[in-house]
């Protein structure tokens, strides 16, 4: 009698690429197209690998700010969320 195969463990979802991993991959593309000795072919495929990089990090950018949200307590006791601005932190 055939045993039915073990279940293999599912692989989990692939990951969203690291803000910091991806800037820094960025940094580097870029860096390599200001080479004088690349060749048409490899800048086109950098320059598109730097096109994705960059819509990847501005996604991720837009994302964080829509999540740093500050809560105040306003005198009738009602949570407000406001819109985190590092420029009025500083002056403070």
């Amino acid at each position: 009698m055939n045993q039915p195969a073990p279940k293999k463990p599912e692989a989990p979802a692939p990951k969203k690429p690291d803000f910091e991993r991806s800037l820094a991959r960025l940094e580097e593309v870029v860096r390599r197209l200001e080479s004088p000795q690349l060749s048409l072919d490899d800048a086109m495929k950098l320059f598109e690998e730097g096109v994705s990089l960059s819509r990847e990090c501005q996604k991720q950018l837009e994302e964080a700010e829509g999540r740093v949200e500050i809560l105040l307590k306003k005198a009738d006791g009602k949570l407000v969320a406001e819109i985190f601005d590092p420029e009025s932190e500083s002056e403070s």
